[in-house]
């Protein structure tokens, strides 16, 4: 039986390696039969055991061990056994390769899961933080509105509050005036009591005083005119009887009515010499005739920097020709450097030049015919040529057919009109407006030439940063002799930067923020302008320019609807 089971017999014949046994089936314990789940098991392990079987199996083996068969037959059953074996590892190893594969499904569900974990959390966190944001948004309109709320209560308050104390003090100054006005009447009444009842008393002797005064005043008359009468009759008496005393003084008198009058006349011809060569109308303002005042710098656009120098030259070489000069109209914004283009036009032509305002002739009345008289043969005297800058030439020069001009006004326009009707060699005419479309028609006829004046751009708004900056804050500060210092920063830099800020602002507002500046170190403890002060009032002048702008806006806006109403009322 030993080669049944793969050991040598007593021949020494090999069976082959030593056979493995399949592991074990689950549920394969305890028995073979496995209909006998419900039998119950024995106490004793060979209580049961049929000896049959292993008869069989002896017999057979006895019988196989004998047949010539037999060799082959245990190679073919050690085949079968090692094929069972194989097939019994390959399908443990597919066993451990399903298990393998389990596993890394598992993993990778639960990364999956994780992931998706992952991503739901994310997802909350993210929706917990936009609510959360949103909570805050709310929360802050919410103290914004609120504040806003207490702000305008606070404001209304204090409304009140002034107004209230306005009322009190009002009130309180009401009641004063009115018991100083009963004190006042009360003590008007007690004196005039207190001066009826003392005249009462002292009637007697106060019609004494003025019996014996009007007396001695009567004797004293009556006495001065006795002794004059004696002396006027002794005089008359020898003058008449003395013809030689007589004849001088006939002759005295009459020389003396002809040197008071001459004297008179000859005084008035040279008053007037005077006031013509020498003195100044009193509707010019300012001269150079008097005192010599050269130019101001001012930039201008490269455009009106070239009309300026073909106008001086064109104006220059009729000075020369002794020819007529032409006059000139000046329009523009104001600020916008169109008296500075006179000066300049008048220094670069070699002529003087004379400054009046349009606002300085309305209030003059009826005198205002002799003033314009007066400018104009002033003018004429100038031995060099006179320019003669009329500004806000629009207060006195507009329309004769508007019903808003007076009487007076128009009588003044007609002489100005008489005296510029024709072209003139002693004197060259420049009218400046903001708003040239007032003008008479008769002005616009003597105009030959109009020069538009534009709102500095971005160039000349730099160069006029940087000139008044140097003007009013760098060279003070330099100098060292007023309380000025001045910060370390880019001055260049800044001044750019303004120059772009102060977009539509004209030169005398950009003059007037150099100046702010200047007055802002001079406020300051130190007296050191920095650049945070400068900023600030930049922002507080471009604050100001646009309210100014929207005043503007709003009075084109209601002269716009005055015309619009006008014609439907003359309609009806």
């Amino acid at each position: 039986m030993s080669w049944l089971f793969g050991i040598k017999g007593p021949r020494g014949e090999g069976a082959g390696p030593p056979l493995s046994l399949p592991p074990a089936q689950p549920g394969a314990e305890g028995g073979g039969d496995r209909g006998a789940g419900d039998r119950p098991a024995p106490k004793d392990k060979w209580s049961n055991f049929d000896p049959t079987g292993l008869e069989r199996a002896a017999k057979a083996a006895r019988e196989l061990e004998h047949s010539r068969h037999a060799k082959e037959a245990l190679s073919l059953a050690q085949m079968q056994e090692q094929t069972l074996q194989l097939e019994q590892q390959s399908k443990l190893k597919e066993y451990e390769a399903a298990v393998e594969q389990l596993k890394s499904e598992q993993i990778r569900v639960q990364a999956e899961e994780r992931r998706k974990t992952l991503n739901e959390e994310t997802r909350q966190h993210q929706a917990r933080a936009q609510y959360q944001d949103k909570l805050a948004r709310q929360r802050y309109e919410d103290q914004l509105r609120q504040q806003q709320l207490l702000n305008e209560e606070n404001l209304r308050k204090q409304e009140e509050s002034v107004q209230k104390q306005e009322a009190i003090r009002r009130a309180t100054v009401e009641r004063e005036m009115e018991l100083r006005h009963k004190n006042e009447m009360l003590r008007v009444e007690a004196e005039a009591r207190a001066r009826a009842k003392a005249e009462r008393e002292n009637a007697d002797i106060i019609r004494e005083q003025i019996r014996l005064k009007a007396a001695e005043h009567r004797q004293t008359i009556l006495e001065s005119i006795r002794t004059a009468g004696t002396l006027f009759g002794e005089g008359f008496r020898a003058f008449v009887t003395d013809w030689d005393k007589v004849t001088a003084t006939v002759a005295g008198l009459t020389l003396l009515a002809v040197g008071v009058y001459s004297a008179k006349n000859a005084t008035s011809v040279a008053g007037r010499y005077i006031e013509a060569r020498l003195g100044k109308p009193s509707l010019v303002r300012e001269t150079s005739r008097i005192t010599v005042l050269e130019a101001l710098r001012h930039p201008l656009q490269p455009s009106l920097e070239a009309r300026v120098r073909d106008i001086a030259i064109a104006t220059r070489n009729t000075k020369k020709n002794r020819s007529l000069y032409r006059n000139i109209l000046m329009y523009g914004p104001p600020g916008t450097g169109k008296t500075l283009f006179a000066k300049k036009l008048a220094l670069h032509s070699g002529m003087d030049y004379a400054i009046m305002t349009g606002g300085d002739v309305a209030p003059m009345g009826r005198d205002g015919v002799t003033a314009v008289h007066k400018v104009f043969d002033w003018a004429s005297t100038s031995r060099r040529g006179l320019l003669l800058f009329v500004d806000e030439a629009d207060a006195f020069l507009r329309k004769r057919a508007t019903e808003k001009i007076s009487e007076d006004l128009r009588a003044t326009l007609n002489a100005f009109l008489h005296r510029t009707g024709q072209h003139s060699s002693k004197f060259m005419l420049v009218l400046a407006s903001n708003q040239p479309e007032q003008f008479d028609w008769a002005i616009n006829d003597r105009i030959d030439e109009m020069v538009s004046f534009d709102l500095p751009q971005l160039e000349e708004r730099e160069r006029l940063v940087r000139m008044y900056f140097d003007k009013h804050v760098l060279k003070p500060a330099t100098e060292g002799k007023q309380r000025l210092k001045l910060a370390q920063f880019d001055y260049g830099k800044k001044c750019s930067e303004i120059a772009r800020l102060t977009e539509g602002m004209s030169g005398r507002e950009i003059s007037q923020l150099a100046v702010a500046w200047q007055a802002m170190a001079y406020a300051s403890e130190d007296g050191v302008l920095t650049e945070a002060m400068m900023d600030a009032r930049v922002q507080d002048a471009i604050q100001q320019h646009q309210q100014k702008m929207q005043w503007l806006k709003a009075e084109r806006a209601g002269l716009e609807g005055s015309q619009t109403l006008l014609p439907s009322a003359r309609a009806e």
